[in-house]
């Protein structure tokens, strides 16, 4: 497997010789310490909460399970992405000192690209629930980064159907120029081409720039049938300037950066029902359940985008060091692909999972996102997508899709 390979004997061998500090606690039973690098401040940090509480959520049932390997989980150390690379750096060489055990993010993928060598490099496990940037797959990681949420390869084919659906077939795609929005509107092109959609316009633009005129001219003088905007917060001043132009909102999709309940009062305070008819695809999960067990742990919770996936990470995680009777990553690096696994016994609580494990059973791991069955890669290859939409009454869920990277 290319550049993301699994450690080889030799080198898992090195690693348990020189008993690397930067590993964390190296003996099975030892205490198990979770690292969080999600965005407390900057321009995501509306998707900081349902990260955090996501965490949380999912310690407090190990906990309650009886901890990993019979210790107690303790309290997850933060640290703050920020939205800015050399901050976020700063934060994951924090975590890295602390020798915790794993590291939970970062949230955004361009965060985790400023960050993973210094994570993977110090080889400890990184699991992200919320990074979609198809780029992630091949980086140099040594098989110690893994994500929950799936590429952007998957997500784009679902926006590009939705579109189609509602026979749309004169398409314009504007998108951030960073590798999330390079490579959704790579995705999103090629479903709408293949079922024979028009794609008129691709544009991309500074998520930085204080205006977006170039934009708004180019959607403008191609008349498009639906635009797929592919942004980030930023993207709210995109979607003003693109309704003021004259586009209706039944004639706009967007993506999971702008999934926001609040999005109408962001576009137009004094007129939130301006966003109404514009339609959204991101990451999900279909289970009232989770959602609920969620809301109890944390009440003032009000944004539950890619909760799920966080929640699964941790999970996938724990049930991997039972696995590998360890707690060092170097060791149980290896089980973290074996615990979701489809020749495994399905399962869907770590509590389950861990019974099974202790009496020498392979398992699968069914997670609260819905199967994620990593690859070779840590890449999941199967993912529920959220159909978000605002109507008369705000932000609703129409539904939610399933798609496979094998479709």
């Amino acid at each position: 497997m290319a550049s993301k390979k699994v450690l080889g004997f030799t080198a898992a061998t090195a690693a348990l010789v020189l008993g690397l500090t930067a590993c964390g606690n190296g003996d099975g039973g030892d205490e198990f310490t979770f690292g969080i690098l999600y965005p407390q401040t900057g321009a995501l940090a509306f998707l900081g909460p349902p990260q955090i509480a996501a965490a949380e959520y999912a310690i407090s049932e190990i906990n309650e399970a009886g901890g990993i390997l019979g210790a107690e989980v303790p309290a997850i150390v933060e640290g703050d992405e920020a939205g800015d690379g050399a901050q976020a750096n700063e934060a994951a060489n924090s975590l890295v000192n602390s020798n915790v055990n794993a590291v939970i993010g970062a949230a955004a993928s361009g965060m985790t690209q400023a960050t993973y060598d210094t994570i993977t490099g110090a080889e400890i496990v990184q699991c992200s629930g919320s990074n979609t940037a198809p780029d992630l797959t091949d980086i140099d990681d040594d098989g110690y980064f893994f994500r929950t949420a799936p590429s952007d390869l998957m997500s784009g084919p679902v926006l590009a159907r939705k579109i189609v659906e509602n026979n749309q077939l004169s398409v314009g795609i504007v998108a951030r120029a960073d590798d999330y929005g390079n490579g959704y509107l790579g995705a999103v092109k090629d479903e709408l081409e293949g079922l024979g959609a028009e794609v008129v316009l691709t544009e991309t633009y500074d998520p930085d720039a204080t205006s977006f005129d170039s934009v708004i001219n180019a959607v403008s003088s191609e008349e498009p049938d639906a635009v797929a905007l592919i942004s980030f917060e930023e993207g709210a001043q995109v979607v003003a300037e693109l309704l003021e132009s004259g586009l209706e909102g039944d004639q706009l999709y967007i993506t999971d950066g702008l999934n926001d309940p609040d999005l109408g009062t962001t576009v137009n305070e004094n007129d939130p029902s301006v966003v109404e008819g514009i339609t959204g695809v991101a990451p999900g999960a279909d289970n009232p359940e989770f959602n609920e067990g969620l809301r109890e742990s944390a009440p003032d919770l009000d944004v539950f985008q890619f909760a799920p996936q966080v929640y699964d990470c941790v999970t996938a995680i724990a049930l991997a060091a039972e696995s590998a009777g360890s707690t060092s990553p170097a060791d149980y690096v290896e089980h973290l692909p074996e615990i979701s696994r489809p020749d495994g016994t399905e399962c869907g609580t770590f509590a389950e999972c861990r019974d099974l494990l202790e009496n020498d059973e392979k398992i699968d791991y069914q997670g609260v996102s819905g199967n994620i069955d990593f690859d070779d890669n840590g890449d999941p290859t199967s993912a529920t997508f959220e159909v978000f939409h605002y109507g008369p009454d705000g932000h609703e869920v129409l539904g939610y899709e399933e798609y496979s990277s094998e479709e």
